[in-house]
């Protein structure tokens, strides 16, 4: 399969696309179905292309499914900074106002996930219901990728070698992005990517600016530890989360491993369900779509976290 980077990110199919404007900055966006409003953020290295089964099972439940690219990835502006937590949380947060809505459902993978984790700090009116897919809380993830990062899974040794300047960019490019392939081989379970993933996310990642901007995030997470908007993010995060909140993770998570993830219950006061996929990875959206989409539409038709 042969796709550019336009293509790869316009991909067609039962959905439509167009752009929002949230806190300054220009947004893509895809969406299907109408009903409460379900937000989800992709992690890296993907785009909103991986919520695509998640897209069409959540329009068929009723619900108004939109997966968006965050700040810096594929179809949205690519600006030199604001690649920390909190503008990513005022990014998602905005984009949610944009669509017209007071809240939504915030459903997160990866570092999609960070983002869902402190909207709910930062914004809690916002965040309905959470839903963490394949990451820990971002207190948890910090400690453990200083203190252990062996132990943490192999993102957390990424997340460190992505420290230095320009060096992975380039790394991440080189030969049509032959190292995003090996990592998504390298984090999933058995049988997946299939070349059309492959092709497609090797692909977004070459699109201009793309590479450095996700790893923007890798940088401010680990820089800012020791400064003052780091600190003040820490102190903030310890705020206990308040809104109902799902926690899914693939069993063969090489990148963050389930025991990292799991303790992740302590930072949430309302009701709180984790749910281990057997067979997936880190990407258990779309290595086991069904099981993910049956777990999630569950959680979302169960009236007991409305409290």
């Amino acid at each position: 399969m042969t796709v550019n980077g336009e293509s790869a990110v316009y991909a067609a199919g039962p959905w439509s696309h167009r752009p929002v404007t949230a806190n300054g900055t220009r947004f893509h966006i895809v969406e299907a179905g109408e009903g409460p409003l379900v937000l989800m953020l992709h992690g890296f290295p993907q785009f909103w292309w991986t919520w695509r089964t998640q897209l069409s099972m959540l329009a068929d439940a009723g619900f108004r499914a939109v997966a968006a690219d965050l700040r810096g990835y594929g179809g949205s502006d690519k600006p030199p900074r604001g690649y920390d937590l909190i503008t990513a949380a005022s990014d998602a947060a905005g984009m949610v106002r944009a669509l017209g809505e007071a809240n939504a459902v915030i459903v997160g993978h990866d570092w999609g996930g960070m983002v869902a984790w402190t909207m709910a700090a930062y914004f809690p009116k916002v965040v309905r219901r959470l839903a963490i897919v394949s990451v820990g809380h971002p207190l948890r993830m910090r400690a453990a990728m200083v203190t252990d990062p062996v132990r943490t899974g192999a993102g957390g040794g990424y997340v460190l070698g992505f420290q230095v300047p320009m060096l992975p960019e380039r790394r991440l490019v080189r030969h049509d992005a032959q190292w995003v392939g090996r990592m998504l081989h390298a984090w999933s379970g058995p049988g997946w990517p299939d070349p059309q993933a492959e092709s497609r996310y090797r692909t977004a990642i070459r699109i201009p600016s793309v590479a450095h901007s996700a790893l923007e995030y890798h940088r401010w997470f680990m820089r800012s530890r020791l400064r003052p908007d780091g600190m003040r993010y820490a102190r903030r995060m310890r705020a206990a989360v308040q809104a109902p909140t799902l926690q899914l993770h693939g069993a063969l998570d090489t990148c963050v491993r389930p025991a990292t993830a799991r303790g992740s219950g302590r930072y949430v006061d309302a009701p709180y369900r984790w749910r281990l996929i057997d067979g997936a990875g880190h990407f258990p959206q779309e290595e086991q779509p069904d099981r993910f989409g049956d777990e999630l539409r569950h959680w979302l038709a169960d009236p007991e976290p409305e409290r």
